[in-house]
């Protein structure tokens, strides 16, 4: 058993805090037979800081900073964590992992990224080169940037599912659909237009089909993100980038483990997560997409069995708790068990 300190952004203020892969993961370690201690680190900042919004950052002053680390060494010194999993960095400095490390000498100290592009993200690579390993939900480029920024273990870990809330739901006619995409049109920090955009345009404007975050729509969250997405015939799962070894979004698990057939842009080695026409279809043309969905929309047997395979596959092999065996077998063995095991 170990003691984990899970350092976070939990949105408790927020609708979307039911749907974070960190209270996943919190779930996944303590019914792996851990015990965690959870420290929300952006919702205590906001507790001192007299700025909101788009000035939070830009003018958030020392002091906040430094109370929020002060706040973070007490929990440290009296919970004695055997690991630090810090789920996100972007509110973190590197003086941050000093504090810690002078807290709890000898504590193993983990740094996960889901982001792309962390090249474009300096401040973060000086956070991660402070860490023992860093964690990230790609291989390829993406994972060997943050290699070269000094990070000693880095490790492949994909995005986990919770069975528990995450599965198909009762049919019903306000959230059915022929086909579904949950998101942006356009990564709001690299603003590129490709068929992505034009994809979910198409979607958009197709009878029977719903777009939720974009054109106008709201997004759907809580548990109502996840009836919309079983009550999807098809769903939609495409990165913002989409040629890096085994890089997904948490779109990609959140629609498998609901139960439509999931229709996934290819990647790179992407066939170690789930094979092509048994848990999914993977496409690489906008054509070659649309082409699937209207098949599949029309054959409803042959859609029901690939999607049954994806969800019963999401649901056994990426659940939280099976994830989190691997994640502390990474920590401890500098290796896993799975067919995607990738640590350089």
């Amino acid at each position: 058993m170990k003691r984990i300190l899970i350092i976070a952004d939990f949105k408790d203020e927020s609708e979307r805090s039911i749907r974070l892969q960190s209270r996943m993961w919190i779930k996944g370690l303590l019914r792996a037979g851990h015990d965690v201690q959870r420290f929300s680190y952006r919702n205590v900042l906001t507790q001192f800081n007299p700025f909101s919004g788009k000035y939070f950052r830009r003018f958030m002053p020392k002091f906040v900073k430094r109370r929020t680390d002060e706040l973070l060494v007490c929990q440290i010194k009296t919970y004695y964590p055997d690991i630090v999993y810090i789920f996100g960095m972007k509110y973190l400095e590197p003086e941050t992992i000093r504090v810690i490390r002078q807290a709890a000498p000898g504590v193993i100290v983990v740094g996960r990224d889901e982001d792309p592009f962390p090249d474009k993200n300096r401040e973060r690579l000086a956070i991660a080169a402070k860490c023992d390993m860093v964690v990230n939900t790609s291989g390829g480029s993406f994972l060997e940037t943050y290699k070269k920024a000094g990070v000693p273990r880095c490790a492949f870990l994909p995005n986990v599912c919770d069975p528990d809330i995450q599965y198909r739901y009762a049919p019903d006619p306000k959230w059915q659909a022929d086909i579904i995409f949950t998101g942006k049109p356009i990564h709001q920090r690299l603003g590129q237009v490709g068929d992505r955009y034009h994809l979910i345009e198409t979607i958009a404007q197709r009878p029977g089909c719903r777009v939720y975050g974009a054109f106008g729509v709201p997004r759907v969250e809580g548990l109502d993100y996840f009836r919309a997405l079983s009550n999807a015939r098809v769903a939609l799962s495409i990165n913002i980038t989409n040629d890096i070894p085994l890089y997904h979004s948490d779109r990609l698990i959140n629609s498998l483990s609901c139960g439509p057939l999931v229709l996934a842009r290819r990647v790179p080695e992407t066939e170690l997560l789930y094979q092509d026409k048994k848990h999914l279809c993977y496409f690489d043309t906008y054509e070659e997409f649309i082409e699937l969905a209207d098949w599949y929309v029309q054959h409803e047997s042959e859609r029901q069995k690939i999607a049954d395979a994806g969800m019963e596959q999401a649901h056994r092999e990426y659940n939280c708790v099976v994830m989190a065996r691997h994640f502390i077998d990474l920590v401890e063995k500098h290796t896993c068990s799975a067919p995607w095991n990738r640590v350089i």
